[in-house]
């Protein structure tokens, strides 16, 4: 394993990767880092492709150790291009990454994956956290494949589907009349209560569910023969992932496995939910919590993200920007997108494709730019974004 420490982006202190860890006294997230040289000398990208297709593919640039890490077979999702839709809102070169192929049915899974693994590396025999219903879901089930008990605290509005899961996983699950941020105030007092028996998986109160979520980023670029795209667009609720892919182009430019040059990062979130958005406009580094959060895509109702400022830094560093949509444009380009591409999507990644068309028509993206659209959950977890009272029944 080449993982050398932790450290805190915030205040720069360095702390033991071998010691169990939530963040920095500080109170900001910590992040992994690794002998990079060496993980150069040891591995090349065409080593890759005679690998397993998942994201332990990489591990040189993870940060477990055990080769018996928990796995039911995440990564490697397909990078799908998509003409016709493309061509209707003039972006040629548009692709959708669907993370919804992947175990659990959405991207929360590569962050469990790698986090459980870790955690169970370091003794963990129990993790708690607050979800809007995807994380929940896969992290119970991975702790169940790891012999770890899970405590999952979700918005009693969270999908169904996702409360189904986390039963079915084993875990116990406990429900509050409220938002992610009701559910996180209630997983510190059950922490709290512990005595020390209970890990906080919350998110980035760890530091290992982003290394499971920066594969993403990983994946985009092999599969795109070791170049990057022009542009990234990524819905931001709690903002991992979009942290996780701006730290891994980071990794793989130190590596010289790609160009000096990299995408410029979108985050997308709702017009009922936009704190990022408001904090990008403002110039401001932190974000301010967002009153009366509300919007049909439910993963990213998050009013006070833990990473706000890993989020603005990584939209400002990479020239990139924060976009607000509208819930009915989301469901509406969700069926447009469906009808002319054959993909149902999450509301979460439809909003990335409402984000994408504004941006074109605005000329923030420019005609011939390659474009990667994160779609990062499977449309039938969410069966009611789609409208089907008008059908017809036959006699």
């Amino acid at each position: 394993m080449y993982l050398t420490h932790l450290d805190c982006p915030r205040c720069g202190t360095e702390h033991a990767a071998e010691v169990l860890q939530n963040l920095c006294e500080c109170g900001s997230p910590l992040l992994a880092r690794y002998d990079l040289p060496a993980v150069a000398k040891a591995v090349t990208p065409e080593r890759f492709p005679l690998r397993p297709a998942d994201l332990w593919r990489y591990r040189e640039l993870l940060p477990v150790a055990d080769p018996r890490h928990v796995t039911l077979g995440e990564g490697w999702t397909p990078l799908l291009r998509t003409p016709a839709y493309g061509a209707e809102i003039g972006i040629t070169d548009l692709m959708v990454k669907d993370e919804g192929l992947i175990p659990t049915g959405s991207f929360k899974a590569r962050g469990a994956a790698v986090g459980v693994s870790r955690a169970r590396e370091l003794g963990v025999e129990r993790i708690a956290m607050p979800t809007n219903g995807n994380a929940g879901s896969a992290w119970a089930t991975y702790a169940a494949r790891a012999g770890m008990g899970a405590t999952i605290v979700m918005p009693l509005d969270a999908p169904s589907i996702c409360r189904r899961e986390c039963v079915a996983a084993g875990a116990d699950l406990r429900l509050v009349d409220g938002l992610i941020s009701d559910a996180g105030r209630r997983v510190a007092e059950l922490i709290a209560a512990s005595n020390g028996s209970i890990f906080d998986a919350g998110t980035l109160r760890e530091p290992y569910r982003l290394e499971g979520k920066k594969t993403m980023g990983y994946e985009i670029v092999e599969q795109l023969g070791w170049q990057a795209p022009d542009v990234i667009i990524y819905p931001t609720g709690g903002g991992v992932g979009l942290i996780g892919i701006h730290k891994a182009l980071h990794e793989l430019r130190e590596l010289g496995w790609i160009g000096d040059k990299l995408p410029r990062l979108v985050a997308v979130q709702s017009t009922g939910c936009a704190p990022i958005v408001r904090a990008f406009a403002a110039g401001e580094d932190r974000a301010q919590p967002w009153v009366d959060a509300h919007t049909v895509a439910f993963g990213i109702t998050v009013p006070t993200p833990l990473g706000d400022e890993l989020i603005l830094a990584a939209l400002r560093e990479s020239s990139g920007t924060a976009v607000a949509v509208d819930d009915a444009e989301i469901l509406a380009d969700l069926r447009d997108f469906a009808a002319r591409e054959g993909l149902l999507l999450c509301p979460e990644g439809a909003a990335c494709l409402t984000a994408a068309r504004h941006l074109r028509a605005g000329g923030w993206i420019r005609a011939g730019e390659r474009v990667v659209v994160l779609n990062t959950g499977a449309g039938l977890k969410y069966p009611d974004t789609v409208d089907v009272s008008g059908v017809p029944l036959m006699g």
